[in-house]
C-alpha cells in the first residue's frame, strides 16, 4: 500500500498543531531538572510558572504561546517507502486546511520581507527541508514552527581555518548578544563547516535532537558541556530573571568542507517546539515528539 496524498495532508496538519500544544517531554525533564539545581529562588520560581503553563496547555488543549510561528517542516522519505503523492502539494495542502480550522486560530505570523504584507501564506511556504534514509519503508515528517523570539538570535559567521577555541567563543559572543531575547532556557543548535547553506541546515537539525542525549563524538560531546557550563554562568538565568539556567542544552555537528569554515548557531526557546510522526504504507502513524 502506497504513502498517498491524503496521509501527508493529515500529518501536516497534525504536527503543527501538536507542536503548538503541547511541550516535548525531554524539554519538560530538562526544566524540572534545572529546578533542583538552580541557585536563584526567582529563577526557580521562573522554571516552575514554564512547567505549569505547559501542563495547562496540554490539558486544556489550548497553545503554549501565542507566537505561533511560521510553518517548517523536515522531510525523511525511505528508500523502500511506496509513494503516491505529490509531497509538496500536500504539505502546503495540509497547512491551508490547518489554517482553515484550527482552534483557536493562528495569528498572521507568515511576513512579506519586501511589503512587510502579513498573513497565513507566502513564497516558499511552509518552509520543508528533504532528505533520504536507506533501507526504511517509511516517511518521517518533524514539524519545528520558528517564532520571533528564538529566530531573531540565530547568526552565522565565516572564518578561515578556525581554531576550536575561536569557534567556541564566536558561539559564546552570540549566546551574549542573544541575551535572555530568545526567552529561554533555550536549546542551542550549532553547525560547524560544509557551506553557508548546509552549515545554518546543521544548526537547525541540532535543535531536533532530544535534550539529554549525548553526542557519540566524544569532541563534540566535550565542547557541548564547556559551552552549557560557559552559557549558564552567564547568569541570564530564565526569561531573563537571572540564575544558572540560560540553556537547557547545546547541540553540536559538524561536516567537512574548505579552508573557509562557517559557523552557525540557532536557537528553540523553552517551549522547544518539536513533533514527528513516521508514515508506514499501511496507513500507521506513529506519533512522537
Amino acid at each position: 500500500m502506497p504513502i498517498t496524498d491524503d496521509m501527508i495532508i493529515e500529518a501536516t496538519g497534525e504536527l503543527y498543531s501538536r507542536s503548538l500544544r503541547k511541550v516535548p517531554e525531554d524539554a519538560k525533564a530538562a526544566l524540572a531538572a534545572a529546578m533542583q539545581t538552580e541557585t536563584s529562588e526567582t529563577a526557580r520560581q521562573t522554571l516552575k510558572f514554564q512547567l505549569k503553563s505547559a501542563e495547562m496547555a496540554e490539558n486544556k488543549d489550548s497553545f503554549v504561546c501565542s507566537d505561533s510561528g511560521v510553518p517548517v517542516y523536515f522531510v525523511k522519505v525511505g528508500s523502500k517507502a511506496e509513494l503516491d503523492c505529490d509531497f509538496k502539494a500536500s504539505i502546503r495542502r495540509g497547512y491551508e486546511t490547518l489554517v482553515e480550522t484550527i482552534d483557536p486560530p493562528l495569528l498572521k505570523h507568515v511576513t512579506n520581507p519586501i511589503t512587510l504584507e502579513r498573513g497565513y501564506h507566502g513564497k516558499d511556504m511552509p518552509i520543508v527541508t528533504y532528505d533520504f534514509e536507506s533501507g526504511v519503508d517509511y516517511v518521517e515528517m518533524v514539524c519545528s514552527p520558528k517564532a520571533l523570539g528564538s529566530g531573531r538570535w540565530a547568526a552565522l559567521e565565516l572564518f578561515t581555518f578556525p581554531t576550536l577555541e575561536e569557534i567556541e567563543t564566536y558561539i559564546l559572543d552570540v549566546a551574549i548578544k542573544a541575551g535572555a531575547q530568545h526567552c529561554p532556557p533555550v536549546l542551542m543548535g550549532v553547525g560547524i563547516g560544509g557551506t553557508f547553506d548546509h552549515c545554518a541546515g546543521l544548526a537547525k537539525k541540532q535543535t531536533l535532537r532530544p535534550i539529554g542525549e549525548k553526542n557519540p563524538d566524544p569532541v563534540l560531546a566535550a565542547m557541548e558541556a564547556r559551552l552549557t557550563k560557559a552559557i549558564n554562568g552567564l547568569g541570564f538565568g530564565p526569561m531573563g530573571t537571572g540564575g544558572d539556567t540560560t540553556v537547557l542544552g547545546v547541540h553540536v555537528d559538524f561536516s567537512s568542507g574548505h579552508g573557509f569554515t562557517p559557523v552557525a548557531v540557532c536557537f528553540n526557546c523553552w517551549i522547544n517546539r518539536r513533533a514527528r510522526v513516521r508514515i508506514w504504507g499501511d496507513g500507521r502513524m506513529e506519533w512522537s515528539e
